[in-house]
């Protein structure tokens, strides 16, 4: 990061992981065989966030919109998730990750909850970069929960702060900086409440192509941004 730059490195990062299928497709793989691929740049990403210094890192691995995707697709993303959490818990300790899960429970797999309940208690009291992962997430029906929420405990008059203290992961800053990758230029149902300041950054290469570099080039614009928050 250059000396002069406008931003220090930000503290939470928040991607949306987008193009696996158009990946394994370009070569003639199965989609599954891109998802696969997209494990192996999530890793990458970890990394590269450790030791850039980031402290907070949600990623996009499931919407609530991803339900309406083949069987045989979905199971296969489910059986990947939890191999990936199995891992994961092993080598957490090792780099002090904590990991957190934003989303709604109930449609999960129990086999999967069971993997992501785990993994949840065995890193939580490690103090490194915190993995938030977005799994069968969507930001309307986040902003809706955290309403209902509110109305059931006799609220009348809700105000921004009362949202946000019901989010699914309060605790969490809001992101400064959205990577999306694979050329998409939306947000897709992702954080819509917590981007109200965030800078994006768009990158045309797939998923499973995101490593270091591509990593470092999104904070290297992020730190050329000039974050005014509506002033001047």
């Amino acid at each position: 990061m250059s000396e002069t730059a406008a931003n220090p490195v930000p503290t939470h990062v928040a991607v949306i992981m987008d193009g696996n299928g158009r990946w394994a497709k370009e070569r003639h793989l199965p989609r599954l065989a891109g998802h696969n691929a997209g494990a192996k740049a999530v890793e990458r990403t970890l990394k590269a966030a450790q030791k850039a210094g980031v402290k907070f890192l949600t990623l996009y691995a499931f919407s609530t919109e991803n339900w309406s995707r083949p069987q045989d697709e979905i199971s296969g993303l489910f059986k990947l998730l939890e191999q990936t959490l199995g891992r994961y818990t092993q080598d957490a300790a090792k780099h002090g990750v904590r990991l957190l899960v934003s989303g709604a429970r109930e449609p999960l797999p129990p086999s999967v909850l069971d993997k992501i309940d785990h993994a949840v208690r065995s890193t939580s009291g490690n103090t490194g970069l915190t993995l938030n992962l977005a799994l069968n997430y969507g930001a309307r029906q986040e902003i809706v929960h955290a309403v209902n929420t509110l109305l059931r405990e006799g609220k009348t008059e809700i105000t921004m702060q009362d949202i946000s203290q019901q989010l699914y992961q309060p605790q969490l800053p809001d992101p400064e900086l959205i990577i999306r990758t694979s050329g998409e230029e939306r947000l897709s149902n992702f954080l819509l409440w917590q981007a109200a300041y965030s800078e994006f950054y768009f990158t045309p290469v797939l998923w499973p192509d995101f490593d270091e570099a591509e990593f470092e080039k999104a904070l290297w614009a992020y730190s050329r941004r000039k974050r005014r928050f509506g002033g001047v």
